[in-house]
C-alpha cells in the first residue's frame, strides 16, 4: 500500500480582487500524504474557502514553485502546467468534495445519488461495494428514500458514500459537521479518520470548529491574517 506524498505546494498564491478590495492568499509550504487525515482551521474570511478551490482544481493559482500531484509510483502531475480538459479529468479521476450542504441531488433516491458518481465516469460500482459502503456508514436502511426525508447527519453519510465510493486519493470536506448535532459531527469526524486509515485516502476536513479537530488529525493548517493595507488582506497557511 502506497503511503507516500500525494499532495505538494510550494510558494503558491493566490491574489482575489472585488470592489477596490484584494484578498492574497500565500501558501509558503504544505504537504500531505496518503492515508492522513488533515485538518484546515480559520474562521470565516480567512481563505479557507479559496484554499479548497485552489486544492480542488476549480481556482488557478497566480504564483507557485511547485504544485504537484504524486499518484502512487507515477510521476508527479504538475498541476500549473494541465490544460482545463486535463485538470477536470484530474478532478473526476482522484479528488472527492463533499460539500457542507451535502450537494444531493434531491430527485434521486440515496442509492441512485450514490451510484451517481460512477455513472458519470462510466464506472459500475460493484453491488458489493455499494453494501459494504453504505452498511459502513449506518445508512443501509435508507437507501430507498429522497434526500428530503433523511436528517442532516444521514445526509452527510450519503454524501461521504457519495465522494469515497471511486475511492479518489484525496478527498476534501467543506464543513462537513456545520448543520448536525455535536453528537453527529464528531461521529463523522471519526468516520473520515478511519475511513481515511482503512481506505489509505488523504481527507482534508475544513471547519472554523477549532476542538472538533484538535487532537483528532495528522496535521492541522491554520492562516494567520494580516491587513497590509486599507483594503489590502494577506493570508498566509501555517502548519501548527
Amino acid at each position: 500500500m502506497h503511503r507516500g506524498r500525494l499532495l505538494t505546494l510550494q510558494r503558491v498564491v493566490k491574489i482575489r480582487k472585488k470592489g477596490g478590495s484584494s484578498f492574497t492568499l500565500k501558501v509558503p509550504k504544505f504537504q500531505i500524504n496518503s492515508g492522513e487525515f488533515v485538518g484546515i482551521i480559520g474562521p470565516s474570511g480567512c481563505g479557507k474557502s479559496t484554499f479548497l478551490d485552489i486544492l480542488g482544481l476549480i481556482l488557478s493559482v497566480d504564483e507557485s514553485d511547485d504544485f504537484s500531484l504524486h499518484i502512487g509510483n507515477k510521476p508527479p502531475i504538475d498541476i500549473s502546467r494541465q490544460s482545463d480538459r486535463e485538470l477536470a479529468k484530474i478532478r473526476r479521476n482522484y479528488i472527492g468534495y463533499i460539500l457542507q450542504s451535502g450537494g444531493l441531488l434531491p430527485f434521486l433516491s440515496v442509492k441512485d445519488n450514490i451510484l451517481l458518481s460512477g455513472r458519470l465516469n462510466n464506472y459500475p460500482i460493484p453491488e458489493e461495494l455499494f453494501f459494504a459502503m453504505v452498511k459502513r456508514l449506518g445508512i443501509v436502511d435508507q437507501i430507498d428514500k429522497k434526500p428530503q426525508y433523511l436528517s442532516g447527519g444521514q445526509r452527510q453519510r450519503v454524501a461521504i458514500a457519495r465522494a469515497l465510493i471511486l475511492k479518489p486519493a484525496l478527498i476534501l470536506a467543506d464543513e462537513p459537521t456545520a448543520s448536525v448535532d455535536r453528537p453527529t459531527a464528531l461521529e463523522i469526524r471519526d468516520q473520515f479518520k478511519t475511513l481515511a486509515k482503512e481506505n489509505n485516502l488523504t481527507v482534508l476536513m475544513v471547519t472554523h470548529d477549532t476542538d472538533m479537530l484538535e487532537n483528532n488529525c495528522d496535521r492541522i493548517f491554520t492562516f494567520e491574517v494580516k491587513k497590509v493595507g486599507h483594503n489590502q488582506t494577506v493570508a498566509n497557511i501555517v502548519e501548527q
